[in-house]
């Protein structure tokens, strides 16, 4: 056992989760590579918008998918309210709209932005587009899953802009 708890196996650090370990449970947690998605909504206010990598399909029938808002945004609220909403999968050189959600909500200017019969902003030449109503809310801890509903889905061919280790990239093909 090391001093501050953790445990070395066979290369790994082992620890118990807890307040004391919380960033070596972000690290572990940022060992799995996820796709990056960018999800926006209307509100009162007008229009909003949320990077976030906790993104996963759920159900083809009912088609269901969902992602996890952390409860410390300040954006939190207005999606937990939001009836409708659209995640957008980012491709490789849509970086910098990712990078733009990630500090701000409101990171439109300059887009190629249109909104759906709902009013629900909707970012063009994403990979794929799920506009969704919301289905379910659950609290998770410090988050909530959002499971939503989806009204409409469209794709194209591209490369994933990915997540991984605190830091975006691309997963490279083998020639």
């Amino acid at each position: 056992m090391m001093a501050d708890g953790t445990r070395q196996m066979a290369g790994l650090h082992s620890f118990t989760p807890g307040p004391d370990t919380e960033r070596q449970l972000r690290t572990a947690f940022g060992q799995f590579a996820t796709g990056v998605t960018v999800v926006t909504a209307q509100t009162s206010t007008g229009p909003i918008g949320m990077t976030a990598n906790s993104f996963s399909s759920v159900s083809l029938d009912p088609a269901l998918v969902l992602w996890c808002p952390a409860k410390s945004s300040s954006r939190y609220a207005h999606f937990i309210d939001a009836e409708h909403f659209a995640i957008h999968v980012m491709g490789v050189e849509r970086e910098h709209i990712a990078m733009g959600f990630a500090k701000s909500g409101q990171a439109f200017n300059g887009l190629d932005v249109t909104t759906n019969a709902n009013g629900v902003p909707l970012l063009g030449n994403c990979l794929a587009r799920f506009e969704c109503t919301t289905h379910q809310i659950h609290d998770a801890g410090d988050h909530a899953i959002v499971v939503g509903r989806l009204r409409s889905a469209a794709f194209r061919e591209g490369d994933a802009l990915i997540f991984c280790q605190g830091r975006f990239g691309r997963f490279d093909n083998p020639a």
